[in-house]
């Protein structure tokens, strides 16, 4: 077959084969000819080319513009036994200069991430060989015109195959196996609730736990000083012996001096010990609010869900500080009433307050292919303004359309971005120059000392090694993703691959720049979390569907996820305070809630960027 008309096609032709490997070449060409050794398909494949002929190894006239490297697992229908691929894509970009579709070094990574996620999108994910090049060219042909040319490498592996696990949300957890009544689970019960304190029939019925069960490891908790009684068979945490408690019916008057300007706002219980490391002179006032049963039948006496309330005053620096812990987050109505009761009766108490923190842990969200935007777990995210001057982003719902989703948005902004802009200072300051400590890095040296010696959660980083990155891709199956990593392209170095579950795969990238490109890479420090500055996102329909989640946060330029915590804005924006700010330590890819082991090491990173903020504030003078 033959044509005379000159178009652009989609062209792929066969690179090379041995006996364990394949590659193969899709690029753009303007063919002015066909003949019997191509296939030209027709209907919904027309400008699509096979090439049967293999090409002629005539070498590459210029390297890969960045590469990605993951491996796939799948199961063989014949002998039900997993196999294990490795496959190698190669990129290389149109130029801004002989293309209209050009795209400048800059935007490459983008664009690559863009193509691997829709490559392994849970809608169509191609599980064959064939279906696996088929969609990469109908992705060329339609919707990356950027790309000019892909070499695409399979190759079989005989590497032992290790089956690795995700951590579950709670939400998969409940579904699949219910929650186990553990030791851990208790105290993680009554870290949630507090200041609220719990009685065993609460928690048995809310579980559906055995009480008599429940109670000993009440009894055990005791005896380990985490927990202590209290009146009408309620308990609640023990505070640390270091900590001053009082418990009092209402807050004492505070002369003028002593009022705090700084209030700080946690969610988990390790959260709140975090920012109390980083106070100085700090004393804690507990308010308890209980009503009794009206007879024998009636519900056992408790706490008022939302009504008791914690209160850490001290100083950072020059500044007096006011903390309080949430009772509960969520967008159930009494989670949403609780968290803006508890902040506005904050707010009422301390009035004096001109600046809010919401400190805490949150997902990250990460870059595939570019090494500067990745976020990764230990990494600190600050609410900072980026496309629409929103730095808090709520999705109330999502919306089909026959363009995609629409997304349902609520956009929160402080009048003021002081709070904003000294992070930004500090980040531009450790970007510049790497051989001096960030002063957060000293903060969290302090914190990690101060914990060390306590009855506590470990605060310390968790191995390197369990800093995995999944993304799904249907019917449970999994995708594992290894970080990008800064590398120049003479280095021989290859990054480390990992191991991935049943259909699942490993994707390690790299890019190819050049050494004025590398040089530009903001380069990790070992030990010292990395501040990224953009607005936090939430909302319970887009944070458990991987594939929602990421399309909201391109659309929003957000790089981390967060609990709920809309109500506590409306609240703070309510009372006609001027100046906010979120800072969110990462403790998974999720909202913060699924990574267990990092959370108390993600709210001490949190917690010691946001003293790096308050240190740098000018001195109040209100006073």
């Amino acid at each position: 077959m033959t044509g005379a008309t000159e178009h652009e096609q989609v062209v792929m032709t066969p690179k090379g084969k041995t006996a364990n490997s394949t590659t193969i070449m899709i690029e753009r060409k303007l063919l002015k000819a066909t003949n019997d050794k191509m296939h030209v398909a027709g209907g919904e494949h027309t400008g699509i080319v096979i090439n049967k002929e293999t090409a002629l190894e005539n070498g590459e006239c210029s390297p890969a513009q960045l590469s990605l490297e993951f491996k796939v697992f799948l199961i063989n229908a014949q002998t039900k036994k997993p196999t294990q691929e490795s496959r190698t894509l190669k990129f290389w970009f149109r130029s801004p200069k002989n293309s209209d579709n050009g795209l400048y070094e800059e935007n490459h990574a983008g664009v690559a991430q863009d193509f691997f996620r829709e490559l392994v999108s849970p809608r169509e994910f191609p599980r064959d060989y064939v279906g696996f090049i088929k969609k990469i060219m109908k992705l060329m042909q339609h919707d990356y015109q950027e790309i000019s040319k892909l070499e695409v490498e399979l190759k079989q592996l005989d590497e032992p195959i290790q089956v690795p696990s995700r951590p579950l949300s709670a939400e998969e957890s409940t579904l699949t196996n219910g929650q186990i009544l553990t030791q851990e689970k208790v105290l993680e019960i009554i870290e949630s609730a507090y200041p609220n304190p719990v009685t065993i029939p609460e928690v048995a019925k809310e579980h559906n736990w055995d009480e008599d069960e429940i109670a000993q490891h009440m009894s055990e908790l005791q005896s380990r000083e985490l927990v202590k009684a209290m009146d009408h068979g309620a308990f609640t945490r023990q505070q640390s012996h270091d900590t001053q408690v009082t418990i009092v019916k209402q807050m004492p008057t505070m002369v003028s001096s002593k009022q705090p300007t700084i209030a700080i706002i946690t969610a988990l219980y390790c959260e709140k010990m975090a920012v109390d490391t980083m106070i100085e002179n700090k004393e804690t006032f507990v308010r308890y609010t209980t009503v009794g049963p009206s007879s024998p039948s009636s519900e056992p006496r408790r706490a008022r869900f939302g009504e008791s309330n914690v209160y850490t005053l001290g100083n950072i620096g020059a500044h007096r500080i006011v903390c309080t812990k949430l009772p509960s987050v969520g967008h159930t109505r009494e989670a949403m009433t609780a968290a803006g009761n508890t902040t506005t009766r904050l707010l009422g108490t301390f009035q004096k307050v001109d600046y809010v923190f919401l400190v805490g842990v949150g997902g990250g969200v990460p870059h595939y292919t570019d090494y500067n935007k990745h976020v990764r777990l230990g990494d600190v995210v600050v609410s900072c303004p980026t496309r629409n001057k929103g730095i808090y982003l709520y999705c109330g719902n999502t919306v089909v359309t026959d363009k995609g989703f629409d997304f349902e948005i609520k956009n929160y902004s402080p009048n003021t971005f002081s709070l904003q802009e000294i992070a930004t200072r500090l980040k531009a300051s450790a970007d510049q120059d790497a051989s001096v400590a960030p002063p957060w890095l000293n903060y969290l040296s302090s914190g990690l000392n101060l914990l060390s010696s306590q009855k506590e959660s470990d605060f310390n980083a968790p191995s390197a090694e369990t800093d995995k990155l999944y993304m799904s891709i249907g019917d449970r199956d999994l995708i594992e993703v290894a970080h990008p990593v800064a590398q120049d392209k003479n280095l021989k170095s290859k990054p480390k691959k990992t191991t991935t579950a049943r259909k699942s795969m490993t994707a390690s990238t790299t890019a190819s720049k050049s050494k004025s490109i590398l040089k530009k890479k903001i380069l990790r420090q070992e030990g010292c979390p990395r501040i990224h500055l953009s607005p936090i996102a939430s909302g319970r329909q887009v944070v458990k569907d991987d594939r929602l989640r990421q399309q909201f946060a391109s659309q929003v330029g957000a790089l981390a996820f967060d609990g709920e915590f809309d109500s506590v804005i409306e609240s703070i924006l309510g009372n006609c305070k001027d100046s906010f700010i979120c800072i969110r330590g990462i403790s998974d890819y999720k909202d913060g809630s699924r990574r267990k082991e990092w959370q108390p090491y993600a709210s001490l990173a949190a917690a010691s960027v946001m003293k790096a903020i308050i240190c740098g504030m000018e001195p109040p003078t209100n006073v």
